[in-house]
């Protein structure tokens, strides 16, 4: 079977959306000592190098002659038929992993879509890309022959607000690394104490900054408590910048200016474990997510978890982690000071989420998508 995978995310896009599809891409092909796989990527201007990305006798890398925006203003604004096999090069299936899916002219379709929060917290999304997505994800999971979803949630909206049916939808769920765990070794952790100059107890946040995030009723939550003197710890926050930041970016740097809050802006993910690890707690007040990767990767770090009660989180939290409504700041507050105040209920809660973090793999993850991708073939 020959599979093309769109790549252009993992190439271009650090967190979010490109860490979920190089993880997948790297999974598949470990998975898999059968078929082909062509990764094909829209060009950069930059002239980028190829991507960091796995390397075989089966794998072969195409950059295609357009670059992303004129990709998706000949694809999507003025609906030039031009299919991605003509760039690309032919393929059994195509896995379009970032929402859109373009004209393809032979080879089963799959696209994944990671949430509808564009349509259900539009507020909380850039007016441009609101309005590209909510006039492309319709069409493309009416044409596409699979649709993936990052959660049950996501499904059940996919379902309901978007008529895809129930056959041709399934969840297929992210998964958290293997240098995902608790690091112990003194020298790593004073390492990482030093570079970023955590000399202090931390609560830590860690996701791109836009208001889907809720970072301003984390910081209510958090000021109430410093301001009662109820905590010595402070709030770090890691993350690069994403829509609509601003109001987020100015209300970060009044209270860093107080030096209780301190933004460590978007850090290698090599030094992730680590952080995770050298904290006391772990917050993630998220509006809407389509899977959370955040959470599940402090889970796996033996890190106790306050997140959102809301659409996907509570299916990869469930028991390892304390729920509170995201609009809810004395609800936060009093979640984020009874854990504080609590050593052996967040080292029970650690422990749980190391088991729990174990269910989500990317071993499963691609074992799923190529059951997909058979099944749609007919191999």
């Amino acid at each position: 079977m020959r599979i093309g995978f769109d790549c252009t995310a993992a190439v271009r896009q650090g967190a979010g959306i490109g860490r979920w599809a190089r993880s997948l891409i790297r999974a598949l092909i470990e998975q898999d000592p059968e078929n082909s796989y062509t990764l094909f990527y829209a060009r950069s201007r930059r002239n980028d190098p190829p991507p960091n990305l796995p390397k075989g006798p089966r794998v072969t890398y195409r950059p295609l002659w357009l670059t992303e925006k004129s990709l998706n203003m000949l694809w999507y604004k003025i609906g030039l038929p031009l299919p991605v096999d003509a760039l690309a090069g032919s393929a059994d299936v195509f896995h379009f992993p970032d929402f859109a899916l373009p004209p393809v002219r032979n080879g089963a379709t799959v696209v994944t879509i990671h949430d509808l929060s564009f349509l259900l917290v539009p507020e909380c999304a850039d007016q441009r890309l609101r309005a590209h997505l909510e006039k492309v994800v319709p069409i493309s999971v009416r044409e596409a022959d699979f649709v993936c979803a990052d959660s049950e949630n996501t499904r059940n909206e996919l379902t309901t607000l978007l008529d895809v049916e129930p056959s041709r939808a399934e969840v297929v769920y992210g998964g958290v690394d293997c240098r995902f765990h608790p690091v112990t070794d003194p020298l790593t952790l004073e390492a990482t104490r030093q570079k970023y100059g955590l000399l202090f107890p931390f609560i830590f946040f860690m996701g791109t900054i836009e208001p889907r995030k809720n970072l301003g009723r984390l910081l209510q939550a958090y000021t109430r408590l410093r301001q009662r003197g109820r905590i010595p710890h402070r709030l770090v926050i890691a993350g690069g910048l994403g829509w609509l930041y601003q109001d987020v970016l100015r209300d970060i740097d009044q209270l860093a200016a107080e030096q209780e809050v301190v933004f460590l802006g978007r850090v290698p993910d090599e030094d992730l474990p680590a952080l995770y690890s050298l904290s006391d707690l772990f917050v993630f007040p998220s509006l809407y997510e389509g899977f959370g990767l955040p959470p599940l990767e402090a889970m796996a770090c033996g890190k106790a978890v306050i997140c959102s009660n809301t659409s996907s989180l509570p299916e990869v939290v469930g028991d390892a982690g304390v729920l509170v409504s995201p609009y809810d700041v004395d609800a936060l507050a009093g979640a984020m000071e009874q854990l504080l105040d609590d050593p052996e209920q967040r080292e029970m809660l650690g422990q749980r989420g190391i088991e729990r973090a174990r269910r989500f793999t990317w071993e499963e993850a691609a074992r799923k998508t190529l059951a997909i991708y058979e099944r749609l073939v007919g191999a």
